[in-house]
């Protein structure tokens, strides 16, 4: 994983060339919104299980996935649901930080479809608890910040899909 400063500075001193006007102008723009991720990052953290909590109850818990026979049953099955939408969130809340999604393709997103599918994990369902999880963090963090966070977990989806 690199940070915005990383991803514009070692390619620059690759080239041994002082970094140009649009890679300052990423830059500034990564510094004005660093207050703002840190915010959404320092709430989503306090918060974490309540919003992985709410996405599941607004997403999954009403309909056959938690019925004998269902993906989230037993409770063994639920508990690894709560676990991998956490892991999404912690994952998507460093990828925001650092506003580069590339520790969501090597730490999250590699392999795990197949894994799902072998698993029969319903990819869809998953998908479907990701976006709620989306929507709970904007209530939260608010609009400006739910968008930042919104498009890693929209990765995650798109990894997915």
């Amino acid at each position: 994983m690199q940070d915005t400063i990383t991803s514009l500075i070692n390619p620059a001193d690759l080239r041994g060339k002082y970094l140009d006007n649009t890679e300052l102008d990423k830059l500034r723009k990564y510094f004005q919104s660093g207050e703002l991720r840190v915010k959404a990052a320092a709430t989503i953290s306090e918060n974490a299980a309540n919003i992985v909590s709410q996405a599941v109850a607004n997403s999954l818990l009403y309909g056959d996935i938690t019925c004998p026979g269902g993906n989230m049953y037993p409770t063994r099955r639920y508990a690894a649901c709560l676990r991998d939408l956490t892991l999404f969130l912690r994952y998507a809340t460093y990828a925001m930080l650092a506003d580069d999604a590339s520790v969501l393709d090597e730490r999250v997103l590699d392999g795990l479809k197949e894994t799902y599918n072998s698993l029969g994990v319903p990819v869809d369902r998953t998908i479907q608890a990701v976006q709620a999880m989306k929507e709970v963090i904007t209530r939260q963090v608010g609009a400006e910040a739910g968008e930042q966070v919104g498009r890693h977990l929209d990765h995650i989806c798109n990894g997915l899909s």
